[in-house]
């Protein structure tokens, strides 16, 4: 699959209003390859709007270059560049209708009035606004002004379509909707969507590929499965997802490796791959890898002693919240929870955690030199 962008050694620096600079961007090279849904996350001041007017045009490097379909865009600017950006806000036109609003790039281009029509219809059906075409935006609601957002973006047919948050807006139940319609028309047209979140569940839900983005620099990029189940620093695995993490270091065991903290928690860790012993190390325990035993699990697991401090009840799962015994939160979600004792747990009773050594994750840490 060929790259439809390129951003080689980007750095955008701003001024800080108490004095001193905002490096937005800090050297950030990344490419973008054609037909994927690639989502920029991180919290906010990362850099991933930044990043996203620099593609777009909106916004000078101060040191660079972006090339899109190969070429260096440089000097180029936002209307002349083959992208097109669905911004936060939707910035439709008020006194114009929909139809007139989702043509207005074809009616600066000049194009014929009946391919213009023409194209207008086909964009409005794609997105689900077929006979819309009459309306005003105040006469529609959020999402389907969203919609006509995404019409005007992709009429013009670019090679790449530049979405800056453009579902924070949407209530919970609306946005989980226009996230799957997103992904499905994204399918549809066959282009790359270059999407900004915060959201770590749009992102997680959306895309081929997640960028990852800490001050200005790139942590992780790769699949959703991989920063959930494989993230590659400590930041990736508190941003991603739940779960509690431990630092410590890899000992030596007549059995398998296992982690001691500080405090003295232990947490066998099975074969402990590609972190050898005396090294520092973070595991990561997602809820879902701990089950609560009632039994005395074989030596292929690992136990936790933990107090329960609340169940809660979700449908099909329940959580639980529990205190280890150096005071440390974690959280179980063991699947099948719904009868039996268990069930009955209250806060208060002492559990056994149990997890199977291969499950976690491992980060590796600077070692000490202790």
């Amino acid at each position: 699959m060929t790259s439809i962008a390129e951003v080689s050694g980007a750095v955008k620096q701003f001024a800080a209003p108490e004095g001193g600079v905002i490096r937005a961007l800090d050297g950030l090279s990344l490419q973008i390859r054609n037909q994927q849904f690639v989502t920029l996350l991180g919290p906010s001041g990362c850099g991933k709007t930044t990043l996203l007017k620099a593609i777009s045009g909106f916004e000078d490097l101060d040191a660079g270059e972006v090339k899109i379909a190969g070429v260096v865009m440089t000097g180029v600017p936002p209307h002349r560049r083959p992208v097109n950006t669905v911004f936060q806000n939707y910035a439709l036109f008020p006194h114009l209708t929909v139809g007139d609003n989702v043509g207005y790039g074809l009616d600066v281009a000049r194009v014929a009035r009946d391919e213009r029509d023409r194209r207008v219809y086909e964009a409005l059906e794609r997105v689900g606004l077929g006979g819309f075409d009459r309306r005003k935006p105040r006469q529609l609601s959020g999402g389907q002004q969203q919609r006509v957002a995404l019409a005007r973006a992709i009429i013009n047919r670019p090679k790449l379509l530049l979405l800056d948050e453009p579902l924070s807006a949407l209530d919970r139940n609306l946005r989980q909707s226009m996230q799957l319609e997103l992904k499905s028309l994204q399918h549809d047209l066959g282009i790359c969507f270059l999407f900004v979140t915060h959201d770590q569940e749009e992102a997680l839900t959306m895309s081929d590929q997640v960028v990852v983005l800490n001050k200005g620099r790139i942590e992780q990029i790769g699949p959703p499965e991989e920063h959930y189940y494989h993230p590659a620093s400590r930041f990736v695995a508190e941003f991603i997802g739940d779960g509690a993490l431990f630092s410590g270091k890899i000992q030596n065991t007549t059995e398998d490796p296992v982690l001691v903290t500080e405090d003295g928690l232990s947490f066998p860790v099975g074969t402990a791959v590609g972190i050898g012993i005396g090294e520092t190390a973070t595991i990561l325990l997602r809820p879902e890898h701990l089950d609560v035993a009632q039994d005395a699990p074989d030596g292929s697991y690992g136990v936790l002693e933990a107090t329960l401090e609340q169940a809660v009840f979700y449908g099909a799962t329940r959580k639980y919240v529990c205190r280890l015994a150096n005071g440390a939160p974690i959280t179980a979600t063991p699947a099948g929870t719904g009868n039996g004792t268990l069930s009955k747990a209250a806060p208060g009773d002492r559990l056994r955690l149990a997890y199977r050594r291969e499950d976690p994750h491992l980060i590796r840490e600077a070692n000490d030199g202790a």
